[in-house]
């Protein structure tokens, strides 16, 4: 991600909002990141300013938070405006802001999953998860990474991609989050939603029990204890699954390449990136390894 890319989207904001009756002089920016959100004090609104090309992806989030409301799934919801909003070549949605809240459990995730998981599939199409999703855009812009480490996780990424493919067979493909771990889901005082709905689609539902595990296996950020809750909420341990170093491997990869790509434009994110690499190379002892998160 360029510094540019990063920057405030302000006209954007000012655009989309007066498209849809909307002032935002006001507006307080809560993430400036890839997408970036912002809130409108006193309005309720909270508005969502995707990169750019993302126009078709902010369409379907719209489509699927409105269908999870249909299906009383808790979960955040957009306001009733025309949307998304095509603003300085940004596509722009609009949403509920919440009441006050906080990062749910992983209990909570087990419980959402395992309610998203028994829903029928959409009439409209909602995709197929990408495991691999931006992984080789996000290692061509890791410009802080060597040569070597840059063309071992590219060796690694075509490893994996071909795994995928032949992977074992497991639970019948269903509805899902596609990025389920406590950041994405709060509890509010009425009770847990979730948010961050762009990465929905069908898919195997191991994908979304995966996120949880590698938090114990992989970065240690989860422990024994709270895992063992989590498959108890849910009904399954997914790393029982002979198919779970394949999808736990795309999802550690998944990790690197993220951190890799933003320390290139942030210099305090880069001994992260290298140290993510540094473990899947062996070079930092067995797992669980200690990830910290960046922004």
């Amino acid at each position: 991600m360029t510094t540019s890319a990063a920057a405030p989207a302000r006209l954007a904001l000012e655009q989309a909002c007066s498209t849809v009756g909307l002032d935002a002089r006001d507006a307080v920016p809560v993430r400036i990141a890839e997408n970036q959100i912002w809130r409108l004090p006193g309005r309720g609104v909270i508005v969502r300013i995707a990169r750019p090309g993302q126009a078709a992806a902010a369409r379907r989030e719209i489509q699927v938070a409105r269908w999870l409301a249909q299906n009383a799934v808790p979960a955040v919801r957009p306001i009733d405006v025309e949307q998304p909003v095509e603003a300085d070549g940004r596509p722009v949605t609009f949403w509920a802001e919440l009441p006050a809240h906080e990062h749910g459990t992983e209990t909570d995730v087990a419980l959402l999953l395992k309610q998203l998981h028994a829903l029928p599939t959409p009439d409209f199409d909602i995709g197929y998860l990408d495991p691999f999703v931006r992984v080789a855009a996000r290692l061509q812009a890791a410009s802080t990474l060597n040569e070597d480490d840059r063309r071992w996780l590219q060796d690694l990424h075509q490893g994996l991609a071909a795994a995928w493919e032949e992977r074992p067979a497991g639970l019948p493909d269903c509805v899902i989050h596609g990025d389920a771990w406590p950041g994405n889901l709060v509890r509010t005082g009425t009770g847990r939603l979730m948010m961050d709905l762009e990465r929905l689609s069908a898919g195997p539902p191991e994908w979304d029990l995966v996120s949880t595990a590698v938090r114990m296996t992989t970065t240690g950020a989860v422990t024994p204890q709270q895992y063992a809750t989590y498959c108890e909420a849910y009904g399954i341990d997914v790393t029982a699954w002979p198919g779970y170093r394949i999808l736990a491997g795309a999802r550690e990869l998944r990790m690197v390449t993220y951190a890799a790509q933003h320390a290139a434009s942030n210099s305090e994110w880069a001994p992260q990136a290298q140290h993510r690499v540094d473990c899947l190379r062996g070079r930092r002892g067995p797992r669980p390894w200690n990830w910290k998160g960046i922004m």
